[in-house]
């Protein structure tokens, strides 16, 4: 625990970490960032889709259960997280497509660095309407 310094030398406070006065936002934090929250969701999802599968290949009482979730008021919600789902898909696959290329050493240049993660995450959400679409998922 802080305490105040006796010292009367002193007039301003101690400052904070000089690290926090200047920091900000880069692109490749919200990456770093996005691919440990997709990583992890797709864990998730994967668990939720092989759920589905099961009671789809349970019998006709359990395809009924999934066909009433995916029809009625809960389709809507359903159909978000399955949109979701795809997008931490395809975002984890196009950012693990650059960690191959970091590997190889390329693509450490800061400016292309932060280019490549905003082209990223934009391509993620491009590729994924493109799938729901033309998938026929969302018309």
């Amino acid at each position: 625990m802080a305490t105040k310094s006796s010292d009367s030398s002193r007039a301003d406070p101690r400052p904070l970490s000089p690290h926090l006065q200047v920091w900000r936002w880069h692109p490749t934090m919200l990456s770093s960032i996005l691919h440990r929250a997709t990583g992890a969701a797709n864990y998730l999802g994967a668990i939720l889709i092989g759920i589905w599968l099961i009671l789809l290949a349970s019998g006709p009482d359990a395809y009924a259960v999934v066909e009433s979730l995916m029809s009625g008021p809960a389709g809507i919600v359903v159909t978000v997280i399955l949109i979701g789902f795809t997008l931490s898909i395809v975002y984890h696959l196009l950012n693990g497509v650059r960690h191959l290329v970091w590997d190889a050493g390329f693509g450490f240049d800061p400016a292309g660095a932060n280019r490549r993660s905003s082209l990223i995450i934009l391509a993620a959400v491009v590729v994924t309407a493109a799938i729901w679409i033309l998938g026929g998922g969302l018309i």
